[in-house]
């Protein structure tokens, strides 16, 4: 199918944050063939015919935001397991009821998380759950870009399972990819560890991770093996080919050497940080540092919403109040975390920026509402006051998933959202047992 996007201005995020006024971009299928401005696609213009053209009557095209942390099939958790510990809300109330998830429910579950992510201008995720079959089969039914991650420990799959899903999804559907990884250091034996920095060497693949996202993790990982989890992961091999680690909250000026040498990235999670009371994550240390950092949402049900702007706000924000400075963590530099920076640490180099060749995964952000207006700063704007209504359209992989409020991904919402109620009623049915 050949779009013609036009009347746009056009963030492309391949020269910096310079804007493209009175723009165009061209999608041939999967394919971004021309990003430009209306003088120069004149001469092309009776070359193509087109199947869509959209007036974006002036609103913003950009890269879709990749949300480099996800739990997708959490969306049965949302406002479900809430105000507790981390460790009691994991271990009492995560663990059990993700023990009763069947396949479909998994299936169905992501397909929930399909609907919010597109909503909200998310065109790729980096997903780490269980069922990678499911997961990655309702991304294909629904046409969402999704990175998995393998999240083995002690109590779920095996090395043996992670390889043959590594070499399945990186070379059965193109929406779908696959990294090594491991749920975390507290829940893998060194066993386990020393299994998966073997594929990462047999494959010279990178491995992610949580890591050091509170204070008793880091504390009972010293007691253990006299090392932080970085250090000790580090020891192992793991990180040898690159990798990262999702929320690095309490992290030691060593543990901060060794993702600078290993090239390592940090993906931060400020909401469920947060609501989990986890702490606040030193962006500014990292940045200064040359550190890689990108953006996640985490799962619903620590979060409980995924909702990138939200996520944007909160790293400013947060950093701002740690470092006591209101310069630190410039605005444009989160906007990169959130595209840029995310679609390098999940390996989507061919769908980071709107440029001839890349990928067709862009959105539309809505200029045309009150908090967009005046255009000061469109970029800062993005940031400080976006939030998802501003989202007018998401396109995939050449394919328009979201637009004006309506959803193309296959199924019908209120589908899917009796699903997860049926879901939650049979959850409180066995809690009463």
């Amino acid at each position: 199918m050949n779009t013609r996007f036009y009347n746009a201005m056009i963030l492309t995020m391949s020269d910096g944050l310079n804007i493209i006024k009175d723009g165009q971009v061209w999608i041939e299928n999967q394919t971004i063939i021309f990003v430009g401005t209306d003088s120069e696609s004149k001469n092309l213009m009776n070359s193509i015919d087109w199947d869509k053209e959209i007036d974006c009557e002036n609103n913003l095209l950009m890269p879709g935001f990749k949300d480099a942390h996800t739990h997708s099939p959490m969306t049965c958790l949302r406002s479900l397991a809430d105000d507790m510990p981390l460790d009691e809300w994991l271990h009492n109330q995560v663990f059990p009821i993700e023990a009763t998830l069947t396949a479909q429910n998994i299936y169905d579950l992501t397909k929930l998380a399909v609907l919010e992510y597109v909503s909200g201008g998310i065109t790729a995720i980096f997903d780490m759950y269980i069922n990678p079959e499911a997961v990655g089969k309702a991304c294909i039914d629904t046409g969402m870009r999704c990175v998995q991650v393998g999240s083995i420990n002690d109590f779920t799959l095996t090395p043996d399972y992670i390889e043959k899903m590594y070499l399945k999804w990186n070379n059965d559907n193109p929406l779908i990819s696959y990294v090594l990884g491991f749920h975390a250091e507290y829940t893998t034996s060194e066993s386990i560890l020393k299994q998966i920095a073997q594929l990462a060497k047999k494959y010279k693949a990178p491995v992610f991770t949580h890591l050091s996202e509170t204070k008793s993790e880091v504390e009972s990982c010293l007691k253990r093996n006299n090392m932080t989890p970085t250090a000790y992961l580090d020891s192992l091999g793991i990180f040898d080919y690159g990798g990262g680690g999702y929320h690095c909250i309490y992290m030691t000026d060593e543990d901060i050497e060794i993702f600078k040498r290993k090239n390592l990235t940090v993906v931060t999670n400020p909401a469920s940080n947060l609501k989990l009371a986890s702490g606040i994550a030193p962006i500014s240390t990292y940045l200064k540092k040359d550190i890689l950092v990108a953006i996640g949402t985490d799962g619903p049900a620590s979060n409980n919403c995924l909702d990138m702007f939200r996520e944007m706000f909160l790293v400013t924000g947060l950093a701002k109040y740690r470092e006591n400075d209101a310069s630190a963590v410039d605005a444009n530099e989160v906007l990169k975390m959130a595209t840029l920076n995310g679609a390098y640490a999940m390996g989507l180099t061919n769908a980071d920026t709107l440029e001839k060749g890349k990928l067709a995964d862009l959105i539309m952000i809505d200029l045309n509402q009150p908090n967009m207006q005046p255009i000061n700063n469109i970029t800062k704007n993005i940031v400080y006051s976006g939030n998802k209504q501003n989202v007018k359209l998401t396109m995939i992989n050449g394919k328009i998933l979201y637009e004006n409020g309506n959803f193309y991904i296959g199924e019908e919402p209120q589908n899917i959202y009796k699903k997860a109620n049926e879901l939650v009623e049979k959850f409180a049915f066995l809690s009463k047992k």
